[in-house]
């Protein structure tokens, strides 16, 4: 669909939904302050932490959700804007303009099984929209149970909106400073036949990144419907379609392998060539889900997605120092010369698909009270792509830079065909025992089986693996007083081993299924006030990954990673407010390796907080003030922790004022984020040789929506 077709549908859609407001507008609308304290609530309820929509306080697992209302005030319009709400969650290699990857617990999310839409694993090589989603959850630790494969941090799963019983007609637009423009509206209700629903979500961004230069656009649709079969049976299909453009803005490497760069820019792309092209991606999903209701106490659903996903990478990209002595690989040279490369890889694919059939249901033995969950799942994944280009083309420099000429001989993308293949089939139970009014039982089991195949290179033979695995959890909640529980949790978890990286002796490799523990306990309640607490220390071990002195990528000895996480909130007709916590002491432990033996893990802060709160001004009607304050320990670079980056600390303030026009709620919002103009390096990674990648300076954003 090409983008002037995609903005005439968006226009007309937005003239659509004006046009229904205004048949039943009054003749003259009069302003009016809409008086409001805040209008959400924080989600308290989440699908991810099990197999059941449960409240969060009954899940014996650290989880996380945030709902669309809550959402809308804070502005949130990206997975990036939503995890700065949480202390345990950082970026991982999460470049402006490329793809949002995150970590928990200090484990790095694997794109292809640790990000889910409605419980089924879609890849999150590009940004995910949240227009269409109803609620951002996240499990924060070991999913095995819950999830199959995934890296032991935890799962994010974006849950899709569905059809409103009453007419919905909203609008949005934002603008920022650089010259970014955001669009979107939704649009919901019930057909003249009551049976049949509808929800229909649309978006449009001009780009105007805060690095200069790395501009893009991107466009977005998406339509969900119902249909009520019968009192106990009911279809859903949605669907959504998402194309993004954007200059991507790689990170800084250290000066001569050993100091972090000084002076430099936030605003600085280092990707700024003539000949560099956007980043072009299109992805689409297409779900369904069938529900049934047996009797009262038991239910039957079956869901499945499909996704697809195709990217055009090109960057000029910024690795190593060949203009000083012997050069540095990585890293930049003393002065501040890089080396620039011409990367490509044009035409990759991915077409993953999942599906999840359930049975669910309540009975009773005797005295004991069961809630039995019983499913089989099966997700397949295929990747294609060709040989990509990465030919040296010139140098530059981060403090004056220069231009290059492209890589001479034109060069170009191999052919393009499938190089990795993979098929997980899964078997899970979970029963839920009730022993007293105080004392319960989670326990769980899923048998995963995997079968996969890669050809790293063309040049190589495929090589296979297969393998099965046995993923126990089983927890214990005690529950001392209404609306308090304790817990503890033992979980096995199961994620695809790393890849290695560019520059290694063994490049592109599979290092195969890596199994992961955990021993959780915990405390949720609700206190005095609706204030909700929460509090868990956790370990998680693992097996480490890195690179070795041979240059070869590994797996050897464990990560081991120690954490305590506190967190509150509270929401309310004039204060509310949010405070998360994450103390993590993550170690390297038995590589036989004294350089690494007892070093912190890249990228993890010692300590992380997030505070932010939301006032309603009673003396004007209608105004809310809001703040927010990041704080971020030191971090260390390099597996070896020989350079460690400075913790930092981030503050935005923000204002919402709320008026009525006729029968229309309008919500103006205004915010200003890194306040005072922080230069802090929000994101470490060993990714591709090792980068750092710096935050955004001061931003304003002015906001309006429309709610008829």
């Amino acid at each position: 669909m090409k983008p002037a077709v995609k903005h005439s549908l968006l226009a007309c859609a937005l003239a659509q939904a004006f046009a229904v407001h205004a048949q039943n507008a009054d003749p003259a609308p009069v302003a009016s302050v809409l008086v409001t304290g805040s209008k959400w609530a924080a989600s308290d309820r989440a699908s991810i932490g099990g197999f059941a929509d449960m409240p969060l306080v009954d899940i014996p697992a650290s989880v996380v959700a945030i709902g669309r209302s809550q959402m809308q005030d804070l502005s949130i319009r990206s997975a990036s804007d939503a995890v700065q709400y949480d202390a345990s969650v950082g970026d991982a290699y999460n470049a402006v303009g490329y793809a949002e990857q995150f970590s928990v617990r200090g484990f790095k999310l694997n794109n292809n099984s640790g990000y889910r839409k409605d419980g089924i694993a879609i890849p999150a090589d590009t940004q995910i929209p949240l227009e269409n989603k109803e609620r951002f959850e996240l499990l924060k630790g070991v999913a095995g149970l819950q999830a199959g494969v995934a890296a032991p941090g935890g799962v994010l799963n974006f849950v899709t909106k569905r059809p409103t019983d009453k007419p919905l007609r909203s609008v949005t637009v934002e603008a920022r400073e650089r010259g970014t423009v955001h669009g979107q509206f939704d649009i919901g209700g019930r057909f003249a036949d009551a049976r049949f629903g509808y929800r229909i979500n649309a978006a449009a961004d001009r780009l105007r990144s805060y690095v200069r230069g790395a501009d893009g656009k991107r466009q977005f649709a998406s339509a969900a419907f119902d249909w009520q079969i019968t009192p106990d049976a009911t279809l859903e299909l949605d669907m959504d379609f998402q194309h993004k453009e954007q200059i991507s803005a790689p990170g800084y490497q250290l000066t001569r392998g050993v100091d972090l760069p000084v002076n430099v820019s936030p605003k600085l792309l280092l990707n700024d060539q003539p000949w560099t092209k956007p980043v072009d991606t299109d992805s689409a999903n297409l779900g369904l889900r069938f529900a049934y209701r047996l009797n009262a106490d038991w239910n039957a659903t079956i869901n499945a997605n499909k996704h697809w996903f195709k990217r055009d990478d090109y960057t000029a990209f910024p690795y190593g120092c060949s203009n000083e002595g012997d050069g540095y690989y990585p890293g930049y040279c003393g002065n501040g010369d890089y080396d620039v490369y011409d990367y490509q890889s044009v035409g990759e694919r991915k077409t993953p698909f999942g599906v999840q059939a359930q049975l669910q249901g309540r009975f009773a033995s005797g005295a004991l009270r069961h809630l039995l969950t019983i499913g089989a799942s099966h997700a397949e994944r295929h990747n294609s792509y060709g040989d990509y280009v990465y030919d040296y083309a010139g140098y530059s420099n981060i403090y004056n830079p220069l231009i290059t000429a492209p890589a001479p001989g034109n060069p170009a993308t191999g052919p393009v065909h499938e190089r990795f293949r993979d098929r997980e089939r899964g078997l899970y139970v979970q029963d839920i025992v009730t022993l007293s009014p105080q004392l319960a039982v989670h326990a769980g089991l899923r048998y995963v089986k995997i079968d996969s195949a890669q050809q790293p290179e063309s040049s190589l033979p495929w090589v296979s693996d297969k393998a099965a695995f046995t993923l126990p959890n089983v927890s214990l909640v005690y529950s001392p007083a209404k609306n308090w529980n304790v817990y503890g949790t033992l979980a096995h978890g199961l994620e695809s081993g790393g890849v290695a990286p560019i520059e290694t002796t063994n490049a592109n490799t599979d290092l195969g299924p890596n199994r992961s523990k955990q021993l959780e306990f915990g405390v949720k309640g609700i206190a005095g006030g609706g204030v909700s607490l929460s509090a868990a220390v956790f370990q998680i071990t693992s097996g480490l990954e890195y690179t070795d002195a041979s240059e070869t990528f590994v797996r050897n000895g464990r990560r081991n990673h120690r954490g305590l996480e506190l967190s509150a909130q509270r929401a309310s007709h004039g204060l509310s407010y949010g405070a998360s916590l994450m103390a993590l002491r993550a170690r390297q432990e038995d590589t036989g390796d004294a350089a690494l033996d007892g070093k912190r893990v890249t990228n993890v802060p010692a300590l992380k907080s997030t505070v932010w709160g939301e006032y309603a001004v009673a003396a004007v009607p209608g105004l809310k003030l809001n703040g927010q304050w990041q704080y971020a320990g030191k971090k260390s670079f390099d597996p070896e922790n020989t350079v460690d980056v400075p913790g930092y600390h981030v503050v935005g303030i923000g204002a919402a004022y709320g008026l009525r026009l006729g029968a229309t709620s309008v919500t103006l919002r205004a915010r200003v984020d890194n306040l005072f103009d922080k230069f802090y390096w929000r994101d470490v990674t060993q990714e591709l040789g090792g980068y750092l990648l710096p935050g955004a300076p001061r931003t304003l954003r002015l906001s309006a929506q429309f709610d008829f």
